[in-house]
């Protein structure tokens, strides 16, 4: 069986031709939404709507309550008008693969899905798949877009994009904040974006429940390969002690990895009969390579996977992956 080429990325001039020609656009986030995905979406949404576009915010779950704060957050649904005309194009925001969108989606025809994305190993599952892997974020891929499409960017659409980067970047501290980066953060708070909200909503106002999830978290943490590998885990029964759910669990991981001498950290979500694996990595150890090894993906720092078997199973696949990038 001969298999399909891959689509090499499209142009910005392409994707932008894209933009005014269709009348109508479903700015898709991923399941699990970050600030990167939402924000992205938002953006993008937003600056369609100054040129006179329809548009449609999906998601398949609710938006987290750290990101209800921006702007059209609101609107975000995950129920699809019927009126939509047959050239709506969808648009996929920061997800390497079609599935990330959510199972709700799986008709939409290739001809009409453009893909925006920075992650490595995107599968350019779109027709058009504007795919920028040096970007620190796919709402930085979107300012080149807007820049194209000569629209203001305003105070609000500023908001969406300046979470898009301090989400992605850790608010400045991953090594991909570079002396671009906090230039285009600075013209975007000149444009009127708040980044003392955005960081007290994103990154500082912790429910009570989530303080007491992550003690847990720490409690069960184990350190193994000489205190350079930290992994714990989290299950239904300790999100039902502490009154918690699973968008309590987001920054768990990085804790773990905060940890001295820790080169590589793992957290195991048990979630509907799955385990979600969030992985993170100093810089020595490629997360993403380690994910991909058991069908994940993400970044060289930070990167996911789902995997269907036994916590037990899970943390022998991962300790044997990232074994395997050099841990």
């Amino acid at each position: 069986m001969i298999e399909p080429e891959t689509p090499a990325s499209s142009t910005t001039e392409e994707v932008v031709a894209q933009l005014r020609a269709r009348p109508a656009f479903v700015m898709v986030s991923h399941v699990n939404p970050d600030g990167d995905t939402l924000g992205a979406g938002l953006a993008l949404g937003l600056a369609l709507k100054k040129l006179g576009k329809r548009v449609v915010y999906f998601q398949e779950g609710a938006v987290p309550r750290n990101l209800r704060f921006l702007p059209e957050a609101e609107m975000v649904t995950r129920d699809l008008p019927a009126d939509l005309p047959p050239d709506t194009l969808y648009v996929f925001c920061d997800m390497g693969n079609r599935a990330r969108g959510g199972a709700t989606l799986e008709n939409v025809a290739r001809e009409n899905i453009l893909d925006i994305d920075h992650h490595l190993g995107n599968e350019h599952f779109g027709a058009y798949n504007y795919v920028i892997p040096t970007e620190c974020s796919t709402g930085t891929c979107v300012v080149r877009l807007l820049r194209q499409l000569n629209v203001e960017i305003d105070r609000r659409i500023a908001t969406c994009l300046l979470t898009t980067i301090m989400t992605d970047t850790g608010g400045f501290m991953h090594s991909n904040t570079t002396p671009e980066v906090l230039g285009l953060a600075a013209q975007l708070i000149v444009a009127g974006a708040d980044r003392e909200e955005i960081t007290e909503e994103v990154f500082a106002n912790k429910r009570f429940a989530a303080i007491k999830l992550l003690g847990r978290a720490l409690e069960e943490a184990t350190l193994e390969h000489e205190g350079r590998y930290c992994w714990s885990f989290i299950d239904e029964k300790m999100l039902e002690t502490c009154g918690a759910d699973y968008e309590d669990t987001e920054e768990i991981v990085g804790h773990l990895r905060s940890i001295e001498g820790v080169e590589a950290a793992a957290l195991f979500k048990t979630q509907d009969g799955e385990i979600k694996v969030s992985l993170r990595s100093k810089g020595k150890i490629n997360v993403q390579a380690a994910a991909s090894r058991l069908g994940g993906g993400g970044h060289f720092r930070a990167s996911g996977l789902t995997f269907r078997g036994t916590l037990g199973d899970a943390t022998k696949a991962v300790e044997a992956a990232l074994i395997a990038e050099g841990l």
